[in-house]
This record gives C-alpha cells, sequence and structure tokens, in this order.
C-alpha cells in the first residue's frame, strides 16, 4: 500500500488542477439530472430559493494549523472517493501537524502552501488556485485563521487565495472550548457569516486538551454531508414539511407486536433531502436504529430536522395531528400496521400447544385522514385545507396499477409506489410516480440510492408546491 501510494505521489503532475472533470458516481450524476431545472442562479451564495444544484467537483481544501489537521487527510480520501477532484493548500503551521506529502498520496495532486510558489506559469497560485475550482473548504479553520479572514488578512498562500477567491467558502472551525465560546471568535463569526461565508461545526466531544465541550471539528463524514446539503437547491426554502418513517408495532402482550421489516431508510433520507433543500422538517418516527439525520446545513441557514419518537400507529397520528395545522407538506413514508390486536394482554401470553387465536381489527389510516384534514393554522394560505399529500405503497405486484387505485383512494396529489420486495432494508430504491393521470401517466425512476432518490424526489415535490420556482 505504501508503495502504491509513493507512487502516485511521485507520478503527481506538478502544475494546477486541470478543468477536466473526474467521472462523477452514478447515484449523484442521476441524481443531479432528476434534480436540476432550467433555471439559472445568480447573487451571493447565502441560502434562497436556489433551483441548481451547485458545483462541488472540484474542492479547493484549506487546511490550518491544529490538531484536527489529521482529520483532514480522511477528509481528502473520502472526497476523492465520491468523485471529487481535491487540491490542498496548507498553512506553514498545518505542516508541523501533517506533513504535504499525506495529502499528495491521498489527492494524486501537487500540494501549495508557499505564497511564491513559481509553479503556476503566471506564478499566482493564489488567483489560479480559485479560478480552477467550484468550492473552497477550509478544515480544520483555527480561531487565528477566523480572525485574519475577519480583518482581510492575506500575509501567506491560504489568507491570500480566500481574499482572492471567485468561488464560495465553508469554514469549519476547530479549536478549544474556551476558545470557540470566547466574546472575540464569536464576533469573528457572526461577521464571517454576514459575509456570506458557511460556518459548519463545530462538533461536541472529547479535545485534544483533555476538555469536552463545543470546538471539535466535524467529522470528515459530517462535512462532506454538509458539502452535500449546501450543495443542494434549496427548492423547499420556508417550507413545513411533515414526515412519518419506519414501521410501527402494535401490542399482542407486553412482549409480543405485531410490525414489518420497514428499516425506515427511505423516509429518513427523505427527512435529509428535504432539509437540505432548505425546509423545516419534522421527522415523527417508529422504532428504528437509525441515527437522526444530519442535514448539513451551515450554521444560521435554514433546514433543520425534528424528530418525534413513536411506536403504535395510534401515537404515530396523535404525534401527525400534534404537528399538521402549520405543515405545508406531509409525507408518508411510514409503513403503518395495517392491522391491531382488538385488545392487548397486560401480562405476557403463556404458550400453549393449543394455539393461540388473535383478533385483529384495521388500524387508523393516518394518510387518509390528514389528506382530508382542514388545518387551523394562523396562515390565511393553509387555514382550512389540508396540506399537500404524498403517500407511499409498498406493493408485491402490480405495483401501477394498484398504486394509482391507492392513490385516488386516498385522494391524495401524489403517491409513489415501490416493490415491497426490493426496498425493505436496502439502501437502494426503485420507485414509480403516479400522479391524477393514473397509471397510464406512471413515471417509473431508475434503481439508485435512497438519499439520491429522496434528493430528486424532494425536487419533485417542490414543483408541485411551488409550480412557478
Amino acid at each position: 500500500m505504501a508503495s502504491a501510494l509513493g507512487a502516485r505521489a511521485e507520478s503527481a503532475d506538478s502544475r494546477l488542477p486541470q478543468k477536466k472533470l473526474s467521472k462523477p458516481k452514478a447515484d449523484a450524476a442521476l441524481a443531479k439530472k432528476l434534480i436540476a431545472p432550467k433555471h439559472a442562479r445568480s447573487g451571493s451564495y447565502t441560502a434562497r430559493m436556489e433551483t441548481q444544484v451547485k458545483p462541488t467537483q472540484r474542492v479547493l481544501l484549506g487546511i490550518t494549523g491544529g490538531i484536527a489537521a489529521y482529520k483532514s487527510a480522511e477528509l481528502v480520501r473520502l472526497l476523492v472517493k465520491s468523485g471529487r477532484e481535491v487540491t490542498v493548500a496548507m498553512t506553514a503551521a498545518a505542516r508541523e501537524f501533517v506533513g504535504p506529502a499525506t495529502f499528495q498520496a491521498l489527492s494524486g495532486r501537487p500540494v501549495f502552501s508557499d505564497l511564491w510558489d513559481t509553479r503556476p506559469d503566471n506564478g499566482m497560485a493564489h488567483i489560479e488556485l480559485t479560478r480552477n475550482n467550484d468550492v473552497m473548504l477550509i478544515a480544520p479553520a483555527s480561531a487565528d485563521f477566523l480572525a485574519r479572514l475577519v480583518h482581510g488578512r492575506s500575509d501567506d498562500l491560504l489568507s491570500t487565495t480566500v481574499l482572492a477567491r471567485t468561488i464560495p467558502l465553508i469554514v469549519a472551525p476547530a479549536m478549544n472550548l474556551q476558545m470557540w465560546q470566547n466574546p472575540a471568535t464569536q464576533r469573528n463569526v457572526a461577521t464571517l457569516k454576514a459575509d456570506g461565508v458557511h460556518i459548519i461545526g463545530p462538533g461536541n466531544g472529547d479535545q485534544a486538551c483533555g476538555e469536552i465541550g463545543d470546538g471539535r471539528m466535524l467529522e470528515p463524514a459530517e462535512i462532506m454531508a454538509a458539502l452535500d446539503a449546501w450543495a443542494q437547491p434549496k427548492t423547499l426554502l420556508g417550507k413545513r414539511v411533515l414526515i412519518t418513517a419506519g414501521p410501527t408495532q402494535e401490542a399482542i402482550d407486553p412482549v409480543r407486536v405485531i410490525t414489518n421489516h420497514s428499516s425506515g431508510k427511505m423516509g429518513y433520507a427523505l427527512a435529509q433531502a428535504c432539509a437540505e433543500a432548505g425546509a423545516e422538517v419534522v421527522l415523527v418516527s417508529g422504532p428504528t436504529h437509525l441515527p437522526t439525520p444530519f442535514a448539513g446545513v451551515a450554521l444560521g441557514e435554514p433546514g433543520s430536522v425534528r424528530r418525534v419518537n413513536v411506536i403504535s400507529a395510534g401515537q404515530m397520528l396523535a404525534a401527525v395531528e400534534a404537528e399538521v395545522d402549520e405543515t405545508d407538506i406531509f409525507i408518508a413514508v411510514a409503513a403503518v400496521a395495517d392491522y391491531r390486536p382488538v385488545t392487548s394482554a397486560e401480562q405476557k401470553i403463556k404458550k400453549s400447544d393449543a394455539g393461540l387465536t388473535i383478533h385483529l381489527e384495521p388500524s387508523v389510516d393516518i394518510l387518509a385522514r390528514i389528506a382530508k384534514h382542514a388545518r387551523r393554522s394562523t396562515d390565511p394560505r393553509k387555514h382550512g385545507t389540508p396540506p399537500f399529500c404524498v403517500g407511499f405503497a409498498a406493493e408485491s405486484e402490480n405495483v401501477e396499477q394498484y398504486g394509482a387505485e391507492k392513490r385516488a383512494r386516498k385522494g391524495i396529489p401524489l403517491l409513489i409506489a415501490n416493490h415491497a420486495q426490493s426496498t425493505f432494508g436496502a439502501d437502494d430504491n426503485q420507485v414509480t410516480l403516479i400522479d391524477e393521470r393514473g397509471a397510464e401517466g406512471a413515471v417509473r425512476l431508475p434503481r439508485m440510492g435512497k438519499l439520491a432518490l429522496a434528493r430528486s424526489l424532494a425536487a419533485n415535490i417542490a414543483s408541485h408546491v411551488n409550480p412557478k420556482a
């Protein structure tokens, strides 16, 4: 492995990155095609109703001096693995923690740290670096570097490049708890945000100094999620989205339940995708082992996920009804148990050779009820009408026909049908979109990863609720 990395580093071109794009992963490329409408964007980099995926194929990664610089090596690896081209620019202090050879080996590209670098033809690395990249990410960003950015210092390559940039800037701070909480640092962060800089993190946890609290740099996977989230179009900006996810459990006795194989992955992916699109998301979840989606949205920008945990269909309905009046979009992804025991035993039912008969009754139809719900909202545009309702249907056969019948029966504008056999527990999915045109107008999307699919579905839903966007 070492020899392979060494060979890669030695063969790296000494010139600046060229404009040839690396081939993105299939899911990302497909999602981009499905998401991106034919609208142009303009203006600053702050969140608004953007309708295009922002480019992140070429990343200029700035690394400043701090122990968190060791995480940047993994970040480079993940960025390259995702199909991106990464160029690293380091401060002199950063080189004291991790040497440039590491980043050159991982990125397969030259590393820059000297303001007087003569490799560019014009001798102006601080100019050429941003002209050949899509986004600039600084991780870690030390307290000192944040202060230098605020005051427009330009006495080394990285600070000069920031000042001369023509691309968006995303900053991941990393420092001691007290340094982060210091009023001077907080003023600097507020100023940078006001200047259009996107601040992601910091996280909370153990620090190298032995203290515990805010200030640690986000983990590389979290930074990747933040970058992907920032890139998504803000087509649901200002919308409140209510999503149900996962299975429900209906108690037979204190030990046994009626449930299904739903993992919750599709609903959780949709929660993340809608938050990435700028929505305020309430996720009502049945029992799962999934973490609450990390939307990865920069500090102070729109998009969030609030999770409400429930167990039974009745509890899910109550949680949904508590939130629905101020909801713009309701997406029923949860695999709600169709039946529940008429009675639930207070004590464990003892096993018997005589067998066991359980009398079942239909559980509550949450989607149908919400589709007829007249919202009691302070917003006159919402009051007296149901939210825009989207249903999911897991069918084992005749997907288009059964899906169209279910959409009409529920009285909803959009239904997303999938094959039950190939979606439960899987990391990818294939769905069919069914609207008022019925089975004849059904649109089958190709199989893709659930997050990529969720992003395309969020864009499709946005096109229904924002037809002029």
